[in-house]
C-alpha cells in the first residue's frame, strides 16, 4: 500500500482491516471501524431481505479481517487473491471509505468498456462535484 494512504489509514483507522469483494473482481480493503459501519447498517435490514442475504453471503465468501504490517501489506485471501487474478501488476487505489486492488490488465479492461463519458461529467456537474 502505498505510503501516503497507509499513514493517513492508521492514523484515522488502525492497522485492522476487513479484506472482501461482492463480486470477485477485486480486493476491497475497509479499515474494520468502517466495515463494522457497514454491518451495522445491514442490521437495520430484515434478516429476510434477499439482496442483504446475497451481499452477506458473498462478502463473507471472499472476505476475512486482517492487520496491515508496517510496510503496509495485508494477506489477501487466498479465493480472493485467484477470482480477482491479484498477481503480478496490481494496482492499489484509494476509494472514499476503502482501498481498491486489481490486477492491471484487468482494471485497464473495465477502462476500455466502460469509459468515462461527456453524459457522465455533465451528470456530476449538474450533481455539483
Amino acid at each position: 500500500m502505498p505510503t501516503d494512504l497507509r499513514r493517513r489509514l492508521v492514523e484515522e483507522h488502525g492497522r485492522e482491516v476487513f479484506i472482501t469483494s461482492v463480486v470477485g473482481d477485486s480486493a476491497l480493503i475497509y479499515p474494520l471501524p468502517t466495515w463494522e459501519g457497514i454491518e451495522q447498517r445491514l442490521l437495520s435490514l430484515p434478516s429476510t431481505d434477499r439482496t442483504r442475504r446475497k451481499f452477506l453471503e458473498r462478502v463473507h465468501y471472499f472476505g476475512q479481517e486482517g492487520r496491515l504490517d508496517a510496510q503496509g501489506r495485508v494477506v489477501i485471501p487466498l479465493i480472493l487473491r485467484s477470482s480477482a487474478q491479484i498477481e503480478g501488476e496490481v494496482v492499489v487505489g484509494a476509494r472514499l471509505d476503502h482501498v481498491e486492488v486489481w490486477n492491471k490488465d484487468r482494471l485497464n479492461r473495465r477502462f476500455d468498456d466502460d469509459q468515462f463519458t461527456e453524459a457522465d461529467f455533465e451528470y456530476l456537474s449538474e450533481k455539483g462535484i
